[in-house]
């Protein structure tokens, strides 16, 4: 039956098979299963020794608290109360809900954490012997490939988390918590593990050159991802701006919407709207929103994976894919700014601007690493573009605008100019419809002129760098464009220039924005100038650079054509 079902498995999937063969051994099964009864039976001793006992327990006036006993609270925990036989009188739903939620923390950090690692040094391990470029070439679809990594790899880590089961579903029974609840958790888990899954996924796949540091990157930037929303849930973060989005990205604020509804700021995701529409006031609702949000973008990362799993050269997205990804991803974080409030005051409506922004910024220079071609295909495309300028017919059936629009080998920078402008709308249209006064809403203006500018620099200074010889063409722009954000206000910052009182230094320098508020509008306006000249003199450089490329590039097609023999 065992092999029939792996016959099975095989004919549907043969890249799970493989992964299944490689890790389900007797040892390690044994080994895993071990592992997790003992660690069932650690926590549930761990949670026996919190339970209240008179030879452990100090006590204060002759009266012992503890937070499992059922008396009048003093000192922020109940006093312990008798019964007829002299036993604690317990409150074992409490109990049993810490337990249940203690095996909840657990499994989201495994899960997330240990599924990504052992993902990402996977596909290093298979770089490294070679056996990955085997798998590329196989004649399975990417998605049957990447489906059975997914699967596969962790699968011992599931085991782990499936024989835990039981206790949990027995914790929660106890502590009377719904099994809706549980289900709902559950399938919460499974889309969070797909998403994270998968972007780990993505980004093996286009570094698994870098094999040795890349798994522990990973796992530890979702660590910090996990930490940093627990975080805001600790801190009462408001949910009436784009940051929820974020908090939506990690199962531990849906976990606590579940079953702990009085914890820090979970309160606030009964109330919040999404388009001014009440998802958090039913859980379903709540539930299914998680679920889309984890789908929709998913599915981005797989049309990124189907991209560049076989060729890792190429662009994750095609331009295409990318205005239609920035206008859903605008779409999305707009909808999380627009709650009912009491009150919209400036300070309200700047600080949802201000997120606006960063997130947007983020996915920009995303973008830019993503949509910029490499150096070859640069070369090619320039070539291709001299052969069509030489024979006008040709040329005519294909003109230069939608290649430069559409073209998956043309320079990115078009691209980048549209990605950006769609990015532009809404905070153009936040900035002339808030509840600013006119000098408020000239200034936010500039801030998003300033922001346009700088992320077109930004993206013709990445596409020039490309260019380069050297084969570390990728490491020489991403540092040019740290440097270029980080140094200048760094500088400024560290020699004492006060931005309030000094605005031409920091307006000319890549951090305008913290001289806008005390600033001229005509020195604003200057410093404007200055910066779309930067990107006019950029962008002749880029097109000199592409054509002096053509030109030696068709010079050398010519020459080796000469030298052919003819005979």
């Amino acid at each position: 039956m065992m092999l029939n079902l792996l016959d099975q498995i095989g004919d549907w999937n043969p890249q799970l098979l493989r992964e299944i063969k490689g890790r389900l051994k007797t040892r390690n099964v044994l080994t895993t299963a071990a592992a997790s009864l003992v660690g069932q039976l650690l926590i549930l001793l761990y949670f026996y020794t919190q339970l209240p006992f008179e030879d452990t327990y100090s006590k204060h006036y002759d009266q012992i608290y503890n937070r499992y006993c059922t008396g009048p609270h003093n000192y922020s925990q109940p006093s312990c109360l008798k019964d007829a036989l002299g036993d604690f009188i317990i409150n074992w739903q409490l109990w049993w809900q810490d337990l249940f939620m203690a095996l909840c923390w657990i499994s989201i950090f495994s899960l997330l954490i240990l599924g990504t690692f052992l993902l990402m040094s996977d596909l290093s391990t298979e770089e490294r012997r070679g056996t990955l470029n085997f798998i590329r070439l196989s004649p399975q679809s990417e998605v049957n490939i990447l489906s059975g990594k997914l699967l596969g790899v962790p699968i011992l880590l599931y085991f782990v988390v499936i024989l835990a089961v039981p206790l949990h579903l027995w914790a929660g029974f106890s502590a009377e918590i719904p099994l809706l609840g549980i289900l709902l958790f559950y399938l919460v888990i499974a889309a969070s593990c797909i998403f994270f899954y998968s972007g780990a996924l993505l980004c093996g796949a286009i570094t698994s050159r870098y094999s040795g540091f890349l798994p522990w990157l990973g796992g530890g930037v979702v660590f910090a991802f996990l930490m940093l929303t627990t975080g805001m849930t600790h801190g009462y973060q408001s949910l009436d701006n784009p940051l929820a989005w974020l908090r939506l990205l990690s199962p531990i604020d849906s976990m606590l919407y579940l079953f702990s509804s009085s914890y820090g700021s979970i309160e606030d995701w009964f109330d919040w709207q999404w388009y001014y529409l009440p998802v958090g006031a039913s859980t379903l609702g709540f539930v299914g929103f998680v679920i889309l949000n984890y789908g929709l973008w998913t599915y981005w990362i797989w049309q990124g994976l189907q991209r560049c799993f076989r060729n890792p050269n190429t662009t994750i997205l095609s331009k295409r894919q990318s205005y239609l990804l920035i206008a859903c991803f605008e779409g999305v974080i707009l909808g999380c700014a627009l709650q009912e409030e009491i009150s919209y005051s400036s300070h309200w409506a700047f600080e949802h601007l201000f997120y606006l922004t960063a997130f947007s910024t983020i996915l920009i220079f995303g973008l830019i690493a993503t949509l910029s071609p490499s150096r070859q295909t640069l070369l090619d495309w320039a070539r291709f573009r001299r052969e069509r300028v030489s024979n006008p017919q040709g040329f005519r059936k294909s003109t230069m605008v939608p290649d430069l629009i559409w073209g998956e080998k043309s320079p990115a920078v078009v691209a980048m100019a549209i990605n950006i402008v769609i990015v532009a709308i809404p905070l153009v249209t936040w900035s002339l419809f808030g509840p600013f006064d006119s000098d408020e809403k000239t200034q936010m203006l500039f801030c998003v002129a300033f922001f346009v500018s700088l992320m077109m620099i930004y993206a013709t200074i990445t596409q020039i760098m490309l260019m380069m010889r050297t084969s570390k063409r990728s490491v020489w722009a991403t540092g040019t464009i740290v440097a270029a954000v980080l140094l200048p206000p760094t500088i400024l910052g560290v020699l004492g220039i006060d931005p309030y009182h000094n605005t031409i230094p920091w307006l000319f320098s890549t951090f305008p924005w913290a001289a806008i508020e005390s600033a001229a509008i005509n020195t604003m306006f200057m410093a404007l100038l200055a910066q779309l000249s930067v990107l006019t003199l950029l962008n002749l450089q880029l097109r000199r650079q592409l054509r002096i490329a053509g030109e030696s590039a068709s010079k050398a097609l010519l020459e080796g054509r000469r030298s052919l023999p003819t005979g």
